[in-house]
């Protein structure tokens, strides 16, 4: 099996080269606080940065600087499960996602709000399709909030079916999935397991922009009327390789919308500040399909995938296409592995 696993990584490098990132890509500081030894989320303002480390036994934000620095703690009396994600309303709202469920047994998954006078509110969440594993949080300016999944290879999209509230479970409702193939990318603790499963999650400060990333590369989305389930659906993306670093999960739009910033899980631990100028538009032939969102689907149905278009792929392609099946039995088992391993 670990001779076949190897091969079969071997033969997707050969398909897929790696790709650095780009020369302009930078350091805008270093996390060294050792309170913030896993960085998982992130949200930024033209002066501040906010970030989440994943798990916890108490809800604590840290206020940083541009350089990094600690300079406030945002702190609420819940214990969370797994918050995986950070996003910051307008009004300085912080929305923790607790979403990660590494053994896929947890019945309900969690929002948890807190607002800028420090009163802290947990909003319980049910999956139509039974429990899936996440990291990756979306909000937009109007207030609207989506999970993505970490799913190997499909990444799938959820928002909650009717307001939120605090005393039941709100159900979701599924209204898009992303796909993705290997980049050849490097970075990540998982290799090309990696480069398939979606970390973390931003949308822009006017909502123009929707991103999604992995360990290794983040995909950008135009929404130019803020419909993030239709962005996602219509497939026309753009792709970033980020730095290669141990294990990037959190992400964010810059307050004027030119750059990605992402951090990294370990201490010390790099913020980079990337260029959206560098995100290059995936060819049809290598790009995958979204689906299209549950709104133009016909009740009670699950969207499906749409075909990718373009005339007919070459030998690559068609390899890409028998391969995939047999990668993502690896990779899930790769990352569910993994997974399991951090958890004990």
């Amino acid at each position: 099996m670990r001779v076949a696993v190897r091969l079969l990584v071997l033969l997707l490098a050969t398909l897929i080269p790696p790709v650095p990132a780009s020369a302009a890509d930078g350091v805008l500081c270093t996390i060294r606080d050792p309170r913030i030894g896993e960085s998982s989320g992130l949200a930024v303002s033209a002066s501040w940065l906010w970030t989440v480390n994943d798990g916890g036994r108490r809800l604590q934000v840290f206020k940083l600087d541009r350089t990094c620095r600690v300079r406030d703690t945002v702190e609420a009396g819940l214990d969370p499960y797994d918050v995986e994600d950070l996003a910051r309303a307008a009004d300085g709202t912080l929305w923790l996602a607790d979403i990660g469920d590494n053994g896929l047994d947890r019945s309900t998954v969690a929002l948890e709000r807190i607002r800028p006078d420090g009163t802290a509110t947990l909003f319980r969440l049910t999956y139509p399709d039974g429990p899936h594993d996440a990291e990756a949080l979306l909000l937009t300016p109007s207030g609207q909030l989506y999970i993505a999944t970490k799913e190997p290879l499909t990444s799938n999209v959820y928002t909650p079916s009717r307001p939120l509230s605090a005393s039941a479970p709100t159900p979701l409702r599924r209204v898009a999935s992303v796909s993705l193939l290997p980049t050849g990318t490097a970075g990540g603790p998982v290799g090309t397991a990696g480069q398939v499963v979606v970390t973390g999650g931003a949308v822009s400060p006017d909502g123009r922009l929707v991103v999604l990333r992995t360990y290794t590369d983040a995909y950008v989305w135009s929404a130019p009327d803020g419909d993030v389930a239709a962005a996602l659906a219509s497939g026309d993306r753009r792709r970033i390789a980020l730095p290669a670093t141990d294990q990037g999960e959190a992400v964010a739009v810059s307050a004027d919308g030119t750059a990605l910033l992402t951090s990294t899980e370990g201490v010390p631990g790099p913020v980079h500040q990337i260029s959206l100028g560098a995100a290059v538009a995936e060819p049809p032939a290598s790009r995958a399909a979204s689906s299209s969102s549950a709104a133009s689907s016909p009740a009670g149905r699950s969207a499906e995938p749409e075909a990718t278009g373009g005339s007919g792929g070459g030998p690559g392609d068609l390899l890409r296409t028998l391969l995939l099946p047999i990668f993502g039995v690896v990779a899930l088992g790769g990352l569910v592995s993994w997974m399991l391993a951090r958890r004990q």
